[in-house]
């Protein structure tokens, strides 16, 4: 009998526990024994390592909609390879988690993660040697190559809309413009599908350069005298400092543009995970069992063109941009970004929405 092991890593978000409920019933539909490890890397390098044995008892169909890991994620000073690496403990910290594998006695491991988890994987995989590794994307910030989405990106659309759409009737009331900072770190999609899905008449991204005169002139010449204004967390505005909300906000305050700064924050992270991200679970579950099956490892689940398949962690490490990880000395991530030629680019210009200096 296989016994396998599953976790979550990095930040939540809503998808989570629909991959760990379909990973659990399609592994015991085998036969096999799932472990669901606690607190990430933090409940695994523990002595002895903090784990429950998962069945259709301990995580129940009706919560597999619920925001969150019921595994968890870990906590704020927590051992990992962030807190490990600023210690200087990294080397022991590797040996802790190896050991661990190895006194569970897993054939597999399913690692649910976010670019940075993934990264750490590929970079650290000498620890995941005596088994199989199977990788499941997961973000809101939807900056992974080679996969056309991942678990959690959609509820968190829902989620920036719908707090856009509650904001613009106070918009309306008020003749008032609002700037909303989303979440995204330096990858722009969450902004872009958001505010579009909002009716913002601004988006503003980290890949696209921008003028903020331009910006202002915009809002002077729209139909109405309110609206939203969406800009994602990772924009960066040259001589200034501070969150590009508040910046925004002041400039246009300046200008004499009624507004307000808002910022939605962690609403991005939770949410009852929505039907598109639920079926995306499913399918990311069944394929790394299949992948189990197959006996691959060091692979991710991927969708393609609506094709879920396996890719290496090798081409993932290497299809993205390679960026230096600003919390772990040393460590290579690798990113994805808005594309140029993204087709949402050109509908947000058509719709008479200001993206930045698009070509």
């Amino acid at each position: 009998m296989k016994k396998i092991g599953i976790m979550t890593t990095g930040g939540d978000c809503s998808g989570l526990n629909t991959v760990i409920q379909r990973l659990t019933r399609g592994a015991r539909l085998r036969g096999w024994q799932v472990l669901g490890i606690l607190d990430g890397t933090d409940g695994l390098c523990t002595t002895p390592p903090r784990v429950i044995e998962l069945n259709d008892d301990t995580l129940p169909i009706e919560n597999a909609r619920l925001a969150g890991s019921f595994l968890h994620n870990g906590h704020a000073g927590a051992m990992n390879f962030e807190t490990a690496a600023e210690g200087g403990k990294l080397d022991n910290f590797n040996k802790r988690l190896r050991k661990s594998l190895q006194e569970l006695k897993l054939d597999a491991l399913i690692l649910i993660g976010g670019n940075g988890s993934l990264s750490l994987a590929w970079c650290n995989r000498a620890i995941y040697a005596d088994l199989q590794l199977i990788c499941i994307p997961k973000t809101i910030d939807l900056d992974m190559p080679l996969t056309d989405r991942t678990v959690g990106f959609s509820t968190a659309v829902q989620q920036l809309t719908s707090f856009c759409d509650q904001l613009m009737l106070t918009a309306r009331s008020h003749h008032r413009w609002f700037v909303v900072q989303s979440m995204g770190r330096d990858c722009g999609a969450l902004a872009l599908h958001g505010g579009i899905a909002a009716g913002a008449r601004v988006i503003l991204i980290p890949e696209i350069k921008f003028d903020l005169d331009s910006v202002i002139e915009h809002i002077k010449h729209a139909a109405t005298d309110y609206g939203i204004i969406v800009v994602s967390e990772g924009v960066h505005l040259r001589g200034h400092s501070g969150r590009p909300a508040d910046i925004i906000s002041r400039k246009l305050t300046a200008a004499g543009i009624a507004n307000r700064a808002v910022f939605p924050e962690y609403t991005q992270r939770v949410g009852d995970t929505t039907a598109c991200d639920r079926i995306l679970a499913v399918r990311f579950a069944d394929c790394a069992l299949h992948a189990i099956d197959n006996n691959e490892t060091y692979v991710m689940t991927a969708l393609d063109d609506n094709d879920v398949k396996t890719v290496s962690l090798s081409d993932f490490f290497d299809a993205g941009e390679i960026v230096d990880d600003p919390k772990i000395p040393g460590l290579k991530t690798s990113d994805a970004f808005v594309a140029p030629d993204d087709p949402l680019l050109d509908v947000a210009h058509h719709m008479g929405i200001y993206i930045g200096e698009i070509k």
